[in-house]
């Protein structure tokens, strides 16, 4: 199942390079109803934001929708606008035949079926932040299937050696979870050298506090900065990680 619930949001300051206040990620999750089936709606906005917003506007939504019977991923859609480019696509899943059906509204020539390799299928950012509910410790691994664009990447997903992380919300002791290619040739951003990291925040409430993509020519760190719990817990709605210790602290 997902491991988001309904009424929780993450929202995350984006530093890259010299610019500690580069943007801004908000990934947030609420219960609807889709075609009759009961689902889950989790939407992630993407915003630079302080200087370099002036420089490089840059806005992104994506929305990804999960049946909460199955726990499956049945769509998910992408929006986005920058000053040279605008995206707007979409996957619709078909479990039963292990097909995607891709849609590119602006490069309609790009339209197509994928076959479904072995996994339940997440984005990049949502199978980051489901590395909380698999409670990974070091030497850990496990498969995950993930959405790039039009296409399917097979991942692995490695826990490493724990680290204590201050952030703004505190400190808390964490295991970092690294992505790599390993079960098909490396490509897209593997195939460049790229890595991804998330760190889990141990303890009672697992969070993903820091998300990390390293490029060649740099890198952007995303840090959780606030934190809203889902409304089926026993905390108060709209009750915010302050309340309470911190996990892992």
């Amino acid at each position: 199942m997902p491991a988001l619930h309904d009424g929780e949001q993450m929202t995350f300051r984006v530093g890259w390079g010299l610019f500690s206040k580069a943007g801004k990620i908000v990934v947030a999750a609420h219960e609807d109803n889709h075609g009759g089936v009961p689902c889950l709606r989790v939407i992630t906005t993407t915003s630079t934001g302080g200087i370099l917003k002036a420089f490089f506007p840059f806005e992104a939504r994506s929305e990804s929708i999960f049946d909460l019977n199955t726990g499956l991923l049945l769509s998910t859609g992408e929006t986005s606008h920058s000053k040279r480019k605008t995206t707007r696509q979409s996957l619709v899943f078909d479990h039963a035949n292990r097909t995607a059906t891709y849609t590119n509204d602006i490069e309609p020539h790009k339209n197509t079926v994928l076959e479904l390799p072995p996994g339940a299928p997440m984005d990049l950012i949502m199978s980051l932040v489901q590395a909380r509910a698999w409670q990974l410790q070091p030497g850990d691994k496990r498969d995950a299937l993930v959405v790039f664009d039009d296409d399917l990447y097979e991942l692995t997903l490695h826990a490493l050696n724990p680290e204590q992380l201050r952030t703004p919300l505190g400190t808390f002791n964490t295991v970092p979870i690294e992505p790599r290619m390993e079960k098909t040739e490396p490509k897209g951003m593997f195939k460049r050298g790229s890595t991804v990291r998330v760190w889990i925040a141990q303890g009672e409430t697992p969070l993903p506090v820091r998300f990390e993509v390293e490029f060649k020519f740099g890198a952007g760190v995303a840090t959780l900065v606030d934190y809203r719990r889902a409304v089926d817990t026993d905390h108060a709605r709209g009750s915010t990680i302050d309340d309470e210790k911190h996990p892992g602290a």
